[in-house]
């Protein structure tokens, strides 16, 4: 993996199921690039696909799949974990931002792309865009 690879968090990818929202080519045009998720990532996915988007369990797993083929998907490890709430507590994030920023640093990415944190916020050499903002390039 290259070290300005992208790291996309569950929100983002949500919005490949929803054409509506005008949100799932932007989303398409990242992904062409490829990038990375973790497995928390998907859990995250098929959580709201299922849930919220009320997706079958096919069409879940068809997009669970097609992530699996064209991005790189990290485990989620004690290492991760540790570190995720290491950076929860410094930066005021969530427990599960904390756990996303930690996989991403710990894939190398240099850019995290989530709706949910601060666009703009750099936390140690991770950028974190918010794609859909002005500023999300």
């Amino acid at each position: 993996m290259s070290a300005d690879s992208a790291f996309f968090d569950s929100n983002v990818l949500v919005y490949l199921t929803d054409d509506a929202s005008g949100k799932s080519g932007r989303t398409e045009d990242l992904l062409a690039d490829g990038g990375v998720i973790s497995v928390q990532v998907m859990n995250e996915f098929a959580n709201v696909a299922r849930r919220k988007v009320q997706l079958s369990w096919p069409e879940t797993r068809d997009f669970l799949n097609t992530f699996r083929v064209t991005l790189e998907i990290v485990p989620m490890t004690l290492e991760t974990h540790e570190r995720g709430l290491d950076l929860a507590e410094r930066y005021s994030l969530s427990v599960y931002d904390g756990m996303i920023v930690a996989a991403a640093l710990l894939a190398g990415c240099t850019t995290l792309y989530s709706e949910d944190m601060h666009d703009g916020l750099i936390i140690e050499g991770l950028t974190i865009r918010n794609p859909y903002a002005a500023s999300g390039n």
